[in-house]
């Protein structure tokens, strides 16, 4: 096992979203009983079977940096940051699905993440324009998850989906949507255990199939992303 390929992945996102219980979900297949702030980041370890049940099967080592959740201004917080950008294959952005301003930050943790800009200011407009076409090209996968589904009244869940469907398209990603305190939102054969494995194939692939690896080596060769604004309605 120890000799096993690996990608990293990061788990970007607010505070108190539920990152490091989605992170414990997914590598231990259990409930984190007592969730506590991350400082820093944490790295846990999930194993993938690629392209399983098929004679291109094989198993990699998905390591999931579960990156503390501050967003406050201070250059110095996201210089720190910038150390565990280096290097990534893919990016889970999580936000609460009761919290709709963790929602709006997740354009702000993309930004900051794939630009490694340490001062990523002024990018959320209301009602303003959003070129999608800019996460069309960028070359590293990212899955949208939203925590917290149970905590939802049932009379705003429409809503609320609608609005994620939205955010999932604006990030050219496919969308989860769960409670970390539940296993069952994650179990073997439910449509979300289908996104998420074909997620980590997709990391997978881009980082040792793609015909220019390089690329996902870094991200300080790479074009840097630039927008003037963006909408969440």
């Amino acid at each position: 096992m120890a000799s096993l390929d690996r990608v990293k992945v990061l788990v970007l996102g607010d505070s108190g979203v539920g990152k490091s219980s989605l992170v414990h979900l997914l590598c231990q297949n259990q409930v984190l009983g007592n969730p506590s702030w991350t400082v820093g980041c944490s790295v846990d370890v999930r194993v993938q079977d690629y392209k399983e049940g098929t004679p291109d099967e094989k198993t990699y080592y998905i390591e999931l940096w579960d990156v503390g959740g501050s967003v406050g201004s201070a250059s110095s917080v996201k210089s720190t940051r910038a150390v565990f950008y280096n290097s990534v294959n893919g990016i889970i952005l999580v936000h609460d699905l009761t919290n709709k301003k963790s929602s709006q930050n997740l354009y702000r943790w993309s930004l900051e993440a794939l630009n490694k800009d340490s001062s990523p200011t002024g990018v959320i407009v209301s009602n303003g324009d959003y070129d999608r076409e800019q996460f069309a090209e960028n070359p590293v996968p990212l899955l949208l998850i939203g925590t917290k589904f149970d905590q939802i009244p049932e009379n705003k869940r429409n809503e609320v989906l609608t609005r994620t469907a939205f955010l999932s398209e604006d990030f050219n990603a496919e969308e989860i949507n769960l409670d970390c305190t539940n296993p069952r939102y994650l179990a073997a054969g439910t449509s979300n255990a289908v996104k998420l494995s074909r997620f980590f194939d997709k990391v997978i692939e881009k980082r040792y199939f793609t015909r220019d690896p390089s690329q996902m080596l870094a991200f300080t060769d790479r074009k840097r992303f630039n927008f003037k604004s963006l909408h969440y309605d």
